[in-house]
């Protein structure tokens, strides 16, 4: 193990990111490390990695997605924000969505696949960012091992943070593999749905029954 992982090894929660980025040279490390690892694992099982043409290759490809792809948001900045001046006072609420959430549950490794649903009750005299952003945070912070109670404060708790609106409202709507394809094997039409709520969207009941109507009014599911 290299001097670079073993400084990597710092306990860390599973949603949490990392001190700073990975450099390119510590990525690499931690790929080919978590692919030794994949092998072992493999091995374990009775998996032939090294002959079986299926599998030849699956340490690698596994190691990759891993680090590069399914927890990109430990290890990668959040998405930079692009701003606009709020030049007409608005403070109508903003509903965006359904945004897809697809990540891992941090207590089985499976995925969990669903939507996001965001409010804003901008301030009059602070800015706006722009709508596509909104989906660059979700996939930041669902690209990590999660559970969905924290990833809903999370998403809540950067975008009010960064922005600094009236109140923040998230919602998420998912289906969580560890449940369907495992243990009791709920139906696949079996889904969890929290929210996170800040500042007025927790203050105000008209705001939050707002923001509601507006997410079955966006949910591709409602009849």
């Amino acid at each position: 193990m290299t001097a670079q992982i073993r400084q990597l090894l710092i306990p860390r929660r599973a949603n949490e990111a990392l001190d700073t980025p990975l450099s390119e040279a510590a990525e690499s490390a931690m790929i080919a490390a978590a692919s030794q690892k994949v092998a072992e694992l493999l091995e374990i099982l009775q998996i032939d990695h090294l002959n079986d043409h299926n599998t030849r290759d699956t340490p690698d490809r596994v190691g990759r997605m891993f680090v590069q792809e399914l927890l990109r948001g430990r290890f990668t900045p959040p998405p930079k924000i692009t701003e606009f001046e709020n030049v007409h006072g608005c403070e109508q609420l903003i509903v965006t969505g359904p945004i897809e959430v697809r990540s891992l549950c941090a207590h089985h490794l499976m995925p969990i696949v669903g939507e996001a649903f965001i409010a804003i009750h901008p301030s009059a005299s602070g800015k706006i960012i722009g709508l596509s952003k909104y989906d660059r945070i979700v996939e930041h912070f669902a690209a990590r091992f999660q559970i969905q109670e924290e990833l809903v404060s999370q998403i809540a708790a950067f975008i009010m943070e960064q922005t600094a609106p009236q109140g923040v409202a998230v919602r998420v709507s998912a289906v969580h593999m560890c449940k369907t394809h495992r243990g009791v094997r709920a139906s696949r039409a079996s889904r969890m749905v929290n929210t996170a709520w800040l500042g007025s969207l927790n203050d105000d009941p008209s705001l939050k029954q707002e923001f509601l109507q507006e997410c079955r009014l966006l949910d591709h599911r409602a009849p």
